[in-house]
């Protein structure tokens, strides 16, 4: 019997190694390499195409201008956040991967959203390696809305999972998880680097092919990613990440791929006994525990995706006890705040070197654009000064290195949203202009303008 043979590869980048080795040559990337088995094929597998999806069918390639254009059809979920951030319901032959923490939501979500699938008429398989029937009915006895029309199976191995999907001739398989299934054609356990691709790949094969639509749970690793090869996330259509604080009721759902729609949207859920609930208006629920005439808080507003959403912004500058004093940045680049505090210093004249800084998104919410620069520099001067900053004013804004301030993309889009929840002032760059009704552009040219205007 011939000795199986395995490979190293990098569960990074996929560069595939001799040997073990603890840096990859690849990418660089640290304890990275994994010992992957190479798939038992059968003999027409062995090479050329014989091995395939659909076998060795010869395809006459077309040119692009005589493909008829069909229109795209959506498989709507009746989840009004959920079928936003996919960009308005899932399409058939899509393979789409939710990654999140453990306990945020990700198998209640898809439990919900396949109930509803159900209830509008597609033939919904929920395939669980985690829990078992049992378990799932008293998951769907709790949710409602239609979970207890799904169909379901408690199983391990791909092969017998797609012979299920077909045999009720499936429109829609839900699989929780991928880490939990493995496949005949590897020998290596569920979880492992080249079961999860392997497994990956044979989802999208069958996606493709049959036209059902697949989703896919993963597991998150410490860093936040989704567990396994980097290439799981380029092998599918569309990746979603729930996210939120387990302490807290609400949860977001960002979209960072999809090729059918948009990236970077964002819908958020509160947590109930019934299930997950959408949020139709984000920005009052971000907002809604905001302490009025209290230093330290400014509001700015942040475009997700095509959705202006506005968040609060806190910080505090207090004296440092004892040693180096602290910078301590919860959803925001504490590499960005440095820069913050550095261009503060130097071309404002205002120090925080003596001082422990705290900044922090409310809500859950990461700031990564630079357009929350002002807002922050608001929150840290309102602190410094134990001074409330106007609360009716929305901050926006990038700052530069030489203290310049810049207008940011969207405007008008963020301030009508603003104008909507009672907001009257913006504080933003001289170049940008305005015509929102009942809103007034204060224009600041320097972030020493932004200082004197929360002293005045």
């Amino acid at each position: 019997m011939a000795r199986p043979r395995s490979v190293y590869r990098c569960t990074e980048c996929g560069h595939e190694h001799p040997k073990w080795a603890g840096r990859c040559e690849g990418c660089g990337a640290w304890n990275a390499v994994s010992e992957e088995p190479v798939s038992v094929k059968g003999p027409q597998g062995a090479k050329g195409t014989q091995g395939a999806v659909g076998g060795s069918r010869f395809v006459v390639p077309q040119r692009l201008r005589d493909v008829s254009a069909t229109p795209l059809e959506r498989w709507r979920t009746g989840l009004k956040e959920l079928d936003f951030v996919v960009g308005g319901g899932f399409v058939p032959g899509s393979l789409t991967l939710i990654g999140g923490e453990p306990g945020i939501g990700k198998s209640t979500l898809l439990l919900q959203a396949a109930g509803r699938l159900e209830q509008s008429g597609r033939v919904v398989l929920y395939a669980s390696g985690e829990e078992s029937t049992e378990q799932l009915q008293l998951r769907a006895e709790r949710l409602g809305g239609g979970a207890g029309a799904v169909h379901a199976i408690g199983e391990t191995r791909l092969e017998p999972i797609l012979e299920a999907a077909a045999s009720i001739s499936a429109d829609v398989l839900v699989l929780d998880s991928i880490q939990t299934v493995s496949t005949d054609s590897l020998e290596s356990a569920p979880g492992n680097v080249g079961q999860v691709r392997e497994c990956a790949g044979i989802l999208m094969r069958y996606a493709k092919a049959s036209g059902t639509a697949v989703l896919v749970v993963g597991h998150v690793t410490k860093g936040g990613g989704i567990a396994g090869p980097k290439t799981l996330e380029h092998i599918v259509d569309t990746v979603l990440y729930f996210e939120g604080e387990t302490s807290l009721d609400y949860r977001l759902l960002r979209a960072t791929k999809n090729r059918f729609g948009p990236v970077d949207e964002l819908g958020v859920f509160t947590m109930s006994e019934q299930g997950l609930v959408p949020v139709a208006n984000p920005s009052a629920l971000f907002l809604a525990a905001r302490a009025a005439n209290v230093s330290g808080s400014a509001v700015t507003a942040l475009m997700e995706g095509t959705r202006p959403v506005l968040v609060e912004v806190q910080a505090l500058a207090a004296r440092a006890g004892y040693g180096t004093p602290q910078r301590v940045a919860t959803g925001f680049d504490p590499r960005r705040l440095a820069v913050l505090l550095a261009v503060l210093e130097r071309r404002a004249g205002i120090s925080f070197a003596d001082l422990d800084v705290f900044v922090q998104a409310t809500a859950g919410v990461r700031l990564v654009e630079s357009g929350a620069d002002m807002a922050i520099a608001a929150a840290l001067l309102s602190s410094l000064n134990n001074r409330p900053a106007p609360a009716d004013a929305l901050f926006l804004g990038e700052i530069g290195l030489g203290g310049e301030i810049r207008p940011i993309a969207g405007l008008e889009r963020r301030v009508a949203e603003a104008a909507r929840l009672g907001f009257t002032r913006v504080f933003g760059a001289t170049q940008a202009s305005l015509a929102t009704a009942g809103v007034t552009l204060v224009r600041l040219e320097h972030i020493g303008d932004l200082a004197r205007a929360l002293a005045a």
